[in-house]
């Protein structure tokens, strides 16, 4: 097997780099749980752009790049492939597909921060399930909204915010709990497809509660993409 550099920022991540022997290395940026029961190579940090993710291809010898990062890190996915040209190896990535509204849901699509303020006007009791990006707007909650914020890991609010720190695999029960006690009446969302995190939506439609999702950026090709661990495994 060529030497391989796997970025990784998703649980399917974790599962190609547990195949993967001593000489490959599993790059994390940091955020999160960092492995230790792995037997490749562990990195923890950036690179400073597409040219020294390129530097470290060509020092370490890099024959293939496999981009397994978050579908909305869109940033480092175009550096992946720019860098693996720079390099001159194969890119290859893993595209976890995004959920699908299905019947009874009622998403509402959003591009950016100021049309999610604006969507969110009606309402009163908001979950944000969008990671720590909504911490930089604390101050703007309107009179009358109180958030809830649940992100990896807990950090102050304020009087009309609390933030929850939890990890996935979430459970339908304990969401139902969660919308229940906190009278959520709109969730705010990315579309990460992901099934650990899909029960929250589940409750939302039971409830009838609007969702809010951040439209997926849109991601650079690459020599060649997998939609599943099974099939990157194999074509490895």
């Amino acid at each position: 097997m060529k030497r391989i550099l796997l970025l990784g920022g998703v649980t399917e991540a974790l599962a190609i780099a547990r195949t993967l022997g001593p000489e490959h290395i599993y790059s994390l940026a940091g955020v999160g749980r960092v492995p230790t029961d792995l037997r490749c190579q562990v990195r923890v940090g950036g690179y400073g752009g597409a040219e020294g993710l390129a530097a470290f291809i060509r020092a370490e010898g890099v024959d293939l790049l496999i981009d397994a990062t978050h579908p909305y890190a869109a940033q480092i996915s175009a550096n992946a492939v720019l860098a693996a040209s720079l390099a001159g190896v194969p890119c290859w990535a893993l595209r976890r597909p995004a959920w699908q509204a299905q019947a009874g849901d009622d998403w509402r699509e959003f591009e950016g921060w100021p049309a999610l303020i604006e969507a969110l006007k009606p309402f009163k009791r908001p979950l944000f399930t969008l990671g720590r990006e909504p911490l930089q707007h604390l101050d703007e909650i309107p009179e009358g909204q109180f958030w809830t914020l649940r992100a990896l890991e807990s950090c102050p609010g304020n009087e009309r915010c609390e933030v929850i720190g939890a990890r996935g695999p979430f459970h339908i029960e304990d969401e139902r709990a969660l919308f229940e006690r906190r009278g959520i009446d709109v969730l705010i969302s990315k579309n990460s497809g992901s099934a650990a995190t899909e029960p929250k939506l589940e409750v939302a439609r039971e409830r009838g509660v609007p969702v809010l999702v951040l439209a997926r950026p849109v991601l650079p090709a690459t020599d060649r993409e997998f939609l599943c661990v099974d099939a990157l495994l194999q074509s490895l």
